[in-house]
């Protein structure tokens, strides 16, 4: 019985522990998973068997990244696949809150009225999508690619559009108070009537933007280009 036990615990202890890193950048995963032979997940994640942090480090240095453990700084849940969020969205469900969707290819689908509060969509390419209505409070949209997405009345309240772009995307009555627009790129973006009251606009691009009616007030608008925009 005693041998049956210190076998059952030797073997718990030779067992390999994965990690799972993310790092500020596909490009930086990639690379870092190359260096450490680590598993890269297509997008800012890899899989360590065995994390050596002093390596880790090393690597980050020479790729000038910054990396955390999975769940360290921020909850982040499995990933949520194309085909497994669009055949729910099919049979109905709309409540995708927190959902994992980094990196996903969501061109030309139709998901209006969907609830992405809290969704992780950075680096997403959501081009000519149908969010009408969609409700985006407080979702990561940081350099997701938006170009000409139908943003129509969606709720985008202290939403992280990042370097995001939006070039030709329907954002007519969308409301993005508080939103961080910061160096996104809004070229011939119809924001008519949208709400964007305490907004982040830093470094904005506004080439040809329609901000017929939208409310500015309180935005932050340093180094945003408004010369060319429709107003």
């Amino acid at each position: 019985m005693q041998n049956n036990i210190l076998i059952s615990l030797i073997s718990s202890l030779n067992q390999k522990k994965q990690s799972v890193l993310l790092f500020d950048s596909i490009a930086a995963a990639n690379e870092i998973a190359l260096m450490l032979n680590g598993q890269w997940d297509g997008c800012n994640g890899v899989i360590l068997d065995q994390c050596d942090e002093v390596a880790v480090n090393t690597a980050t240095k020479l790729t000038e990244a910054t990396w955390c453990y999975q769940g360290a700084a921020k909850a982040v849940l499995a990933r949520l696949t194309t085909d497994e969020l669009l055949r729910r969205y099919a049979i109905g469900e709309r409540n995708f809150i927190n959902a994992n969707l980094r990196c996903a290819v969501l061109t030309s689908t139709k998901l209006n009225q969907i609830n992405f509060s809290h969704a992780k969509l950075s680096w997403a390419v959501l081009n000519q999508v149908d969010l009408k209505q969609a409700n985006l409070t407080a979702a990561d949209l940081s350099e997701a690619n938006l170009t000409g997405a139908d943003l129509r009345e969606s709720q985008i309240v202290m939403t992280n559009l990042t370097q995001a772009n939006l070039q030709q995307a329907n954002l007519r009555g969308a409301n993005l108070t508080r939103a961080n627009l910061s160096e996104v790129n809004l070229t011939d973006a119809d924001l008519t009537g949208a709400n964007l009251a305490l907004a982040d606009l830093r470094g904005a691009k506004f080439h040809f933007c329609n901000l017929s009616g939208a409310n500015l007030t309180g935005a932050k608008l340093i180094e945003s280009d408004l010369a060319f925009a429709r107003q």
